[in-house]
């Protein structure tokens, strides 16, 4: 199947209330600072037995007025551009907001999802910077109707302003307006008073973790490292590393709220050499370890020091100079998420194809594992 997404409409929703003065300027953090000018794109499908007998289009005129409504929460978003000093005018731009159209099934995009047939379905390529687009969006929805009456919701929340968590923030809030909920989430924008701008110089970028997750994330890095072994073969041996995304939020003293915006986060990495063959108990004890030193003692240190910075500008220059080699988008990416019925835990994995077809085929891991696709 060929899919090509129709653009129906687009147009721009500000905050149905203006942002007050004093809020008008809002500065990134350190954090934000060296953070790469890209977008952290968010897909939600809905089948049409979510919403029987409404009208797809009075569906978006609602979720148009409850994202002006939640646009005054978080007005930074509503913002543009980020300036030469890493800083926002909240001047209620507003967001973008594109209707499309698609000429198939939601279930034909859902069952066997190809990574081309979703960026469709995004408001623009997530992985270009938010200078290749020929502005600074900070946020763009795009809202795309299934000729069967199904409906994707594709969020796309600028990198540089925000991280995961604080982006599923956003939406929630989002959605809790939508429906109307009581409890209204309301973000702290605090993120630069506890990491404040740095000199970055020579720098030149473009919740708890539960032990069932680490174990996981163990099992699944030995499994990386059987199929780099098998494909090396007599090849000097390499060092193998499981990079794995912390929150600093409840890792700093005192705490930072729950609903805390901007890029508050770090990666714990371990590392084990591919020739070594390395049971799970030392794996996980290797990625705990790694997890446990992000701690409230290495955010003091990221705070007080140019440490970070300093390793940071080095690597850069690397970069620049050839003598590492970064490829965007991220493979040998795994993202784990709850089971709908809350039992077990969903991956989704992302490598290369050739690489995919060996993974897929291992014997330890449809052991203990069930492929999506039935395979």
């Amino acid at each position: 199947m060929v899919m090509h997404v129709e653009i129906i409409s687009k147009e721009i929703i500000k905050p149905s209330s203006p942002t007050p003065h004093h809020l008008r300027n809002f500065k990134l953090s350190f954090l934000d600072q060296i953070t790469p000018s890209l977008y952290i794109p968010i897909i939600f499908f809905y089948h049409s037995n979510h919403g029987v007998g409404v009208d797809p289009f009075e569906r978006s005129r609602s979720l148009k007025k409850s994202l002006a409504e939640t646009l005054t929460r978080f007005y930074p978003l509503a913002g543009a551009p980020i300036n030469e000093d890493f800083s926002i005018n909240c001047n209620d731009k507003g967001a973008d907001y594109i209707e499309a159209r698609v000429p198939c099934k939601l279930s034909q995009v859902v069952d066997n999802p190809k990574a081309q047939e979703l960026i469709q379905l995004l408001p623009f390529e997530p992985h270009h910077s938010c200078t290749e687009i020929g502005k600074e969006v900070l946020l763009a929805v795009q809202y795309n109707i299934f000729e069967c009456g199904g409906v994707a919701i594709a969020v796309c929340v600028s990198h540089k302003i925000a991280d995961g968590t604080s982006a599923v923030t956003f939406v929630n809030a989002w959605a809790g307006t939508s429906r109307g909920a009581s409890e209204v989430i309301s973000p702290s924008f605090d993120a630069a008073i506890h990491f404040p701008l740095r000199d970055t110089t020579g720098f030149m970028p473009n919740e708890a973790i539960s032990k069932e997750n680490i174990a996981i994330s163990a099992f699944i890095w030995r499994r990386f490292m059987a199929m780099a072994k098998a494909k090396q073969g007599n090849k000097k041996p390499k060092l193998f590393a499981a990079v794995h995304a912390v929150n600093l939020r409840e890792r700093m003293v005192p705490q930072l709220p729950v609903h805390s915006f901007g890029n508050l986060w770090r990666f714990a990495i371990a590392t084990s050499l591919v020739e070594i063959e390395k049971d799970c108990c030392f794996l996980v004890r290797q990625l705990r370890n790694a997890i446990m030193e992000i701690n409230s003692e290495y955010v003091k240190k990221l705070q007080d020091s140019d440490g970070h910075l300093d390793f940071m500008k080095k690597t850069s220059k690397q970069l620049v100079e050839g003598e590492i080699e970064l490829f965007i988008p991220c493979k040998n990416v795994v993202v784990m998420m709850s089971t709908k019925d809350g039992d077990g835990i969903e991956m989704w994995i992302n490598m290369k194809e050739e690489d995919m077809a060996m993974f897929e085929h291992d014997p330890e891991l449809l052991s203990l594992a069930t492929l999506a696709n039935g395979e």
